[in-house]
């Protein structure tokens, strides 16, 4: 029997049981919260009515469950349990907050109040979701309906008559090897090797709220591997490419360099912090660029509140309260309007922390910030953070730093102990050691077909290209949204090419862009309209969450999300011992995309 077999027999056995959990869990929430919480499943006012939506919608319900969460004989009970349980909680979401309220007219109840209120149907849709975990188990256990690899036989080993290696993973790298993998599916012949320096994907757009504690960070990471079938994931960094030959060359941790040959080389190495040669600043500043950033920042900011509280000399509690962030890009922009909500929100929690000793400023070396919006966009967000307590200095850059200051231009000097630098990119340096001919930031010249210059079948995208936009004239933003049209144009190319095809130009039209600038408040340009408030905002987490990678992990951010409406901030520090006082040196070869604020 196929996968497929089984997984359609699952879904059908899910939705019987889903009916059965459905009865059981309505039946306990009569008995123990009453009737309301029956008539609130079922949108209806009518018992018999609600009762009836509410099996259709188990069965619905269960059917689902079966197929996102598919069971396989290793799994145990507790796993079963915790992902029934995760499923409640989302149907609940998805349902009584929204779905249901909107079909019986009444709009979306996200509002504390009315959230609250619809707490007896969390408790019975929690107690479904568990009930069905466990029946979903214990069925297919007993059935033998647990979703397995099947192989009748050992299929006959293919030889590879063609590679196509993709350095890089982030979104350029990910998206061409999907498509590729889409491409090349009748084609075992061919292999697709992706060789990036992590084993995940980092969504960087909400990068911020990991900052702040709003997404754990996993929740934003999914494993490389969970995206493809047939594509070779290694971990590793180029080192050296013998064009001549057609291998590369990279490092991977283990004794023995490994190489690859290829058919086609594609180069979607990203980008690193761009510090124009200050070393001053480059040795005492956090960049906000990859995962690690991210936590180590937010570790930071919890022992810098720790040591402000008790800190007994005022000066010096004013230095550790001062937060500098230096860039009003959208990295910028999201990650100190992130921390002003973590660190303001988390004062009750510090009794000798005066809040007007906090400051949170920010440094940017235009005359507005957020330059990728329109003006009146960039004034919104600007007026509306420094209402919420936080400071703009413009038209100003920075020249020097130490552990406890920040010198901007030729006199003014900001004592702090944390500086954080989003204010610049440069393409991956490992382009110039594989010997690619690299403009004067070190991009990679390619041309309408994202083909290297002087080379037939090496390519560039993402961060690290140079791409003409035959759109606008002008080069092509190295935003993820261009990043992931570039890979899909690529794998177009690379594929025509190797069936005796012509290719095509790549070409794209900018969606939209947004960022989000503190609690519940963003900016948009999406179509041609502008949007901004509470609307940018929904619109801002509704858009991202539907881009997220994997279901998984959109349901993993939804009850983030929907635990930081009732919770406050975790404020657990990682760090088990007391760290002295200054970020540690960045290294030099990080090459995660950080694009966070751009519509796909």
């Amino acid at each position: 029997m196929t996968n497929n077999n089984y997984r359609i027999r699952q879904i059908i056995i899910g939705s019987i049981i889903g009916i059965l959990t459905a009865l059981l869990s309505g039946v306990a929430a009569t008995i123990l919260i009453g009737q309301s919480a029956i008539n609130m499943l079922g949108g209806s006012d009518d018992l018999l009515i609600a009762w009836l939506i509410h099996l259709v919608l188990g069965a619905g319900i269960g059917a689902t469950y079966a197929y996102v969460f598919p069971t396989r004989s290793d799994d145990g009970y507790a796993q079963s349990t915790m992902s029934g349980l995760v499923y409640g909680v989302l149907m609940w979401v998805l349902l009584v907050l929204n779905l249901i309220p909107l079909v019986m007219g009444r709009g979306p109840q996200w509002r504390v109040e009315e959230a609250v209120a619809l707490f007896p149907a969390l408790v019975t849709y929690m107690l479904q979701g568990v009930l069905l975990g466990i029946g979903c188990r214990l069925v297919f256990s007993v059935t033998n309906l647990s979703l397995d690899e099947i192989e009748d036989e050992a299929p006959a080993p293919i030889e590879v008559q063609d590679r196509i290696v993709i350095l890089g993973g982030g979104f350029a790298g990910v998206e061409l090897a999907q498509h590729l993998e889409h491409y090349f599916e009748d084609h075992p012949e061919t292999e697709i090797a992706l060789v990036s320096n992590t084993n995940h994907l980092l969504f960087t757009p909400m990068l911020s709220e990991v900052t702040s504690g709003g997404v754990e960070e996993r929740h934003i990471t999914p494993p490389l591997r969970t995206f493809f079938k047939r594509v070779r994931v290694m971990r590793g960094e180029p080192t050296a490419v013998d064009f001549e030959n057609q291998i590369v060359r990279f490092a991977t941790g283990v004794s023995t360099e490994p190489s690859l040959n290829y058919t086609h080389l594609v180069f979607a190495l990203g980008s690193v912090p761009n510090f124009f040669g200050n070393k001053n600043i480059e040795a005492n500043a956090f960049v906000f660029k990859s995962l690690t950033d991210a936590v180590d920042i937010r570790n930071h900011i919890i022992d810098i509140l720790e040591r402000a509280d008790t800190e007994p000399d005022p000066e010096h509690r004013r230095t550790l309260l001062t937060f500098v962030v230096v860039g009003g890009g959208f990295a910028g922009i999201e990650l100190i309007g992130s921390l002003n909500d973590l660190v303001r929100g988390s004062l009750w929690y510090f009794p000798n922390i005066d809040p007007e000793e906090v400051r949170l400023i920010l440094i940017h070396a235009r005359d507005r910030v957020l330059p990728e919006l329109s003006e009146s966009l960039g004034r919104y967000a600007q007026e509306k953070m420094e209402a919420r307590g936080i400071e703009f200095i413009l038209n100003a850059r920075a020249s020097d730093a130490g552990p406890d200051f920040l010198k901007i231009g030729e006199d003014q000097v900001i004592p702090t102990r944390t500086l954080i630098w989003t204010a610049g990119n440069v393409p991956n340096p490992a382009l110039q050691l594989c010997g690619l001919e690299t403009d004067k930031r070190g991009a990679v010249i390619v041309d309408e077909m994202l083909r290297v210059r002087g080379h037939e079948n090496v390519w560039a995208i993402g961060d690290n290209a140079i791409v003409p936009d035959v759109i606008t004239g002008e080069t092509a933003p190295p935003t993820a949204q261009y990043a992931q049209r570039e890979g899909k144009t690529l794998a177009y190319n690379i594929h025509a090419l190797m069936h005796g095809q012509p290719t095509k130009q790549f070409a794209h039209r900018s969606q939209g862009t947004l960022a989000v600038i503190g609690h519940q408040t963003a900016v948009a340009e999406v179509g041609g309209f502008k949007f901004s408030g509470l609307f940018a905002w929904f619109m801002w987490r509704g858009i991202y969450i539907s881009k997220l990678p994997t279901m998984e992990k959109r349901i993993r951010v939804l009850l983030d999300w929907v635990v930081d409406v009732f919770f406050p901030r975790d404020l657990a520090s990682l760090q088990t011992t007391l760290q002295p006082q200054t970020p540690p040196a960045q290294p030099t070869d990080r090459v995660a995309d950080n694009q966070p604020a751009v519509l796909d």
